[in-house]
């Protein structure tokens, strides 16, 4: 009889740490996906985006060159010289920019009318009103008698034409002398300026 031969048997244990091992391997190779329903909390508030910052108004009264332009009207009762309360604060900010630029020495107050009514009647009226105002700065404001002096126009200056004839109505500050300082400079090789020269004119 011939004897039948049983296959080798591999050793279980060896085989199921086969089995373990590659699946470890296959394992390390696959996307990992974690899931988390617990959100993440966040401590505080976030801060506050920095506002820009807010351009600075237009000054009512200020100097240029020979002229103290004010950006608001004088305002005056109808067809008079008398100066209604609302323009007091104004008034008195012309008279803060006179001390404050003591270069100013001479300042002519002007008064102008629109082309309503007849040309006489404005002229006195613009005269009337510039009279008014310098009075306001002397009396009420503190600005020496000296430095002021008023005269009416009329409708014979008008800023824009029939039609826009409120423009026209206004009172002017032109600067008749002051004091302008010239300097004389020269720039040495490092373009550093020096003043070799300076005196005032006017005044």
């Amino acid at each position: 009889m011939h004897a039948h031969r049983l296959p080798a048997r591999r050793p279980v244990g060896l085989l199921a740490a086969g089995l373990l091992a590659a699946s470890i391997a296959m394992a390390g190779c696959a996307p990992r996906m974690w899931s988390d329903t617990s959100g993440l909390a966040i401590v505080g508030t976030a801060p506050e985006p920095e506002a820009a910052p807010e351009p600075e108004p237009q000054k009512r009264v200020e100097v240029r060159d020979d002229k103290i332009e004010i950006h608001e009207k004088v305002q005056f009762e109808f067809d008079s010289a008398k100066i209604l309360p609302v323009s007091h604060s104004l008034l008195d900010e012309v008279a803060t920019v006179i001390k404050e630029n003591p270069q100013i020495k001479k300042i002519l107050v002007e008064g102008h009318a629109s082309s309503e009514g007849s040309d006489e009647h404005n002229l006195q009226l613009s005269d009337r009103r510039a009279k008014a105002v310098m009075k306001y700065l002397t009396d009420k404001a503190g600005i020496d008698k000296k430095m002021l002096s008023y005269k009416g126009f009329g409708e014979t200056r008008p800023l824009v034409q029939p039609g826009e004839d409120e423009k026209n109505r206004r009172v002017e500050f032109t600067i008749t002398d002051q004091v302008v300082v010239e300097k004389k400079v020269e720039i040495d090789e490092d373009g550093n300026e020096k003043v070799i020269e300076e005196k005032k004119v006017g005044g």
